[in-house]
This record gives C-alpha cells, sequence and structure tokens, in this order.
C-alpha cells in the first residue's frame, strides 16, 4: 500500500435541481472536494462536503488532505486526521483504490454482506406552507418525506405538508432550531400528524434537558453524534443515531459506529450532505439494514457523477464498480 502515491484534491461543483433551504440559509448549488489516490496507474476517489457549522471550509480541507504524507494507510489515517470531511474523502479513496487493486468490491474487503438496494428519505425544503404542501404534493408518491423545521413557523408548515401528502410516512429535522419547551410543546402536535422521528431538536451541547422530558417519539442524534467518542454523551437523550460519513470521517469509523451504537441499543440513521453519487456510494453499504435511511443527495442535483446511483422505486441501488467501491 506504501511508496509512489499521489494524493490529488479537485473542487467540484453541482447545480441543484432547486433552490435547498434549511433553517441555517439557502444554496443553489452543492460545493464539494473530491481526493483522488493514484499508484500504479490505478486511481480511488472519495468526496466529501466541509460543513461550516463544524468549522470547515473548502480551503481548510483542502489544506487537510494535501498535507497528508502520500504513504498514510487507513489504519495511520484515523490518527493522522480528526473525524471530519477531509478524512472520508481520503478514507473513501483508499478503500475504492484497494477495491480496483485487488478487483474485489469494497462490501467484500469489509466482509460485509452484498449490499441491495434501500428505501431513502427525499427531503422538503424549508419553504412558505403554501409551497411545502405543493411539493408534499408533487412527492407524495415517495415512501418517506424528511422535512426541514427548525423555525417558529413550524406546525403551520408540517400541517400544510400532511395535507399535501396525507398517506406519506413523514420523519422531521429540527437541525437544533428548538429548546426543550418548544419541543415538549410540539411532541404531541407531531405525534398527531403522524411523524414518526425527530432529528436533533435542541442544539448539540445545550441538549441535557432531553433526559429530564419525555420523548413521546424517538428522538435521533445528528450534530451531537459523530463518531464513537460521542457515544457515552448520548445516553439517556437520543433514541436513534444519524450516521454521515463526512461526520465520522469515512466508511471506517461508520461502521465502527454502527456496531458500537447497536451494541448499545440505539436505531441506526445513515444520512449525507447534498453532495453527488460518489459521496452517497460508500454510505449505501452503512445503509444495509438501518431503520431509516436519508441519502437523497443526487435527486436533489440537476447534474450528477457518470455513472449516477440509481434510484426507483425499491429505493438507492449499490454503485457501479465505475463509480466507486
Amino acid at each position: 500500500m506504501k511508496g509512489d502515491r499521489v494524493f490529488r484534491v479537485f473542487q467540484d461543483r453541482f447545480a441543484l435541481a432547486e433552490v435547498f433551504t434549511i433553517a441555517r440559509g439557502s444554496r443553489t448549488h452543492a460545493d464539494v472536494l473530491r481526493a483522488e489516490l493514484v499508484r500504479h496507474d490505478i486511481a480511488g476517489q472519495g468526496e466529501c462536503v466541509p460543513y461550516a457549522r463544524y468549522g470547515e471550509t473548502m480551503a481548510s480541507v483542502h489544506k487537510q488532505i494535501a498535507g497528508l504524507a502520500d504513504a498514510v494507510d487507513r489504519a495511520e489515517l484515523q490518527a493522522a486526521l480528526p473525524a471530519g470531511a477531509a478524512r472520508n474523502a481520503v478514507d473513501c479513496a483508499l478503500w475504492d483504490w484497494e477495491a480496483k487493486r485487488t478487483g474485489r468490491p469494497v462490501w467484500e474487503l469489509a466482509e460485509l454482506p452484498a449490499p441491495e438496494p434501500v428505501v431513502t428519505a427525499f427531503t422538503l425544503s424549508l419553504d412558505s406552507p403554501d409551497k411545502m404542501e405543493a411539493a408534499a404534493r408533487k412527492h407524495a408518491a415517495r415512501p418517506l418525506l424528511k422535512i426541514k423545521l427548525g423555525t417558529p413557523e413550524d406546525m403551520p408548515r408540517l400541517e400544510a405538508v400532511r395535507r399535501g401528502a396525507p398517506a406519506t410516512r413523514i420523519i422531521i429535522d429540527a437541525n437544533e432550531g428548538w429548546d426543550a419547551d418548544i419541543y415538549a410543546d410540539l411532541a404531541p402536535h407531531l405525534l398527531r400528524l403522524g411523524v414518526e422521528m425527530v432529528e436533533q431538536p435542541l442544539p448539540a451541547g445545550q441538549d441535557d434537558m432531553l433526559a429530564e422530558i419525555a420523548r413521546p417519539l424517538p428522538v435521533c442524534a445528528d450534530e451531537s453524534c459523530h463518531d464513537r467518542e460521542s457515544l457515552p454523551r448520548l445516553r439517556g437523550k437520543y433514541d436513534m443515531v444519524n450516521i454521515k460519513l463526512d461526520k465520522t470521517g469515512g466508511l471506517t469509523e461508520a461502521l465502527a459506529l454502527r456496531e458500537a451504537a447497536r451494541a448499545e441499543g440505539y436505531r441506526v440513521m445513515v444520512g449525507c450532505m447534498v453532495g453527488s453519487s460518489l459521496a452517497m456510494a460508500p454510505a449505501v453499504l452503512v445503509a444495509q439494514g438501518a431503520e431509516i435511511v436519508d441519502l437523497d443527495g443526487p435527486l436533489l442535483l440537476a447534474e450528477d457523477r457518470d455513472p449516477p446511483l440509481h434510484y426507483d422505486s425499491a429505493g438507492v441501488h449499490p454503485a457501479l464498480r465505475t463509480l466507486w467501491g
């Protein structure tokens, strides 16, 4: 694995199909970094999305990747970089390179069962109630909708979505936008409207009250859960963890977190940032058997990698080896 290897970093931009809005702001493009490992004329790739919420920028993550020793392997990488976007891109590139070198798929190298399609949520952008109702009606045939909330006008928006999609399963993401009193007040209404799970209702680091109040529907840790080191801080507060490769720092830690979380009794959600099919491909392996999957990034794009992941009524399918793994 060591020797004459070269890590290269590329910045890619993908137009979104529509403006995507959450409580923290709006975007029209997905800006991603792609790490490429080249050795012996074999190239492995991995994609990450730097996230300002965690103090990451395109420039800072690019610098982290570019500063790596070319000879680093997966085991050394876990200590060389912290959990985050940079380590994710490199870790996934290392997995992809090994798969191409050996002619064996990543799932086999990782001693996992052969992956199958998984049903994924589709995210509705934050908007006015009327526009969210129209969006819900447009996507009412999808099996699971994820609603971005976290503002004072949350209930009118949620009521509107339920009118637009009266039979669809719904989960919501509050993006740290509530406090304990707001959550306690809203919870009965969430149940009335058939919401199955609420993601990160309170800010990370200010979520101790979740252990003190009733949780009538499952609460999922997103910003509060990055890697295995996060788990002790979640006890008694959360019922589920959202595993994202840009938080765990790659597939290696994501798989380890999945097993550790299940061993401690947590249900598993596998999510994503808004990225291309290259970012989703390794996450599909983590999503096998997850209670909730939210890998809809490519569905929000107007353009994607070639070849892209395939989405149909069965969900998101495992990647073709020409894409990743």
